[in-house]
């Protein structure tokens, strides 16, 4: 396997599909021990066992972001098994009700299930991991973002506000723990052939799409060059 030096340890969320699986692939390749988190508890499962296959370390930790009692065993189950991170991915999002519906006909109990995984639990996670991070005076965090979070779409409304929302907590933590030796960085993918976005859009073309792996490799490769903040597409 291939070493990266900058990274001992990492955990994904949202890693038993799609980028987060294809994400915690490509870092357990490169040498470094992965927590992966997943509310599919069987997906979660098989993607360890690929990682495993594949030579990596890998901690499967079940849960969801959006519960503030899974948020707590997930960060205490890291802390036992990794010790302080080196590297935290934000990846795990919901989507909301679909087919995507306009702004009126959406019920403001879907927009807050939203905002409980895409903007809350990403905050919650923070708080639990990024800590021992400034105490020790370095680290990386990464959250995974869209362009519905710059630009309006019509249906995207509950999705796109909680990324713009998602992106103003990185630039925020940013600010503050920088000069703590702690980064901040989101990465837009663009549209990627994904479970969600077939659920969001179900007639796209997937060979218009990109590949998850693709941008996978493409998002360590940024990593690898050195901590990173900002906001850039992959």
């Amino acid at each position: 396997m291939e070493r990266d030096k900058l990274w001992d340890t990492a955990l994904v969320t949202g890693a038993s599909r799609g980028l987060g699986r294809a994400l915690a692939l490509a870092l357990a390749r490169r040498g470094v021990r992965v927590a992966t988190v997943a509310r599919d508890r069987d997906a979660l499962w098989a993607a360890a066992r690929e990682i495993e296959d594949a030579g990596g370390a890998v901690t499967p930790i079940d849960g969801v972001v959006g519960d503030p009692r899974d948020v707590e065993r997930i960060a205490a189950d890291v802390h036992e098994r990794l010790g302080v991170l080196d590297l935290l991915v934000h990846n795990a999002a919901a989507l909301g009700p679909t087919p995507l519906p306009l702004l009126l006909d959406l019920v403001p109990e879907a927009l807050l299930e939203v905002f409980q995984t895409n903007v809350i639990g990403l905050h919650r996670l923070s708080r639990r991991l990024v800590g021992p991070m400034a105490l020790r005076g370095r680290g990386q965090v990464v959250a995974v973002s869209s362009d519905a979070a710059v630009e309006a779409y019509p249906g995207w409304g509950a999705y796109g506000a909680s990324k713009a929302a998602q992106d103003h907590l990185m630039r925020t933590f940013d600010a503050e723990l920088g000069e703590a030796g702690v980064r901040f960085l989101v990465v837009d993918p663009d549209e990627m052939d994904t479970a969600m976005h077939r659920a969001a859009l179900p007639d796209a073309d997937p060979s218009t799409l990109r590949d998850p792996a693709e941008v996978a490799e493409r998002i360590v490769a940024l990593l690898s060059r050195g901590p990173a903040s900002g906001r850039v597409e992959v």
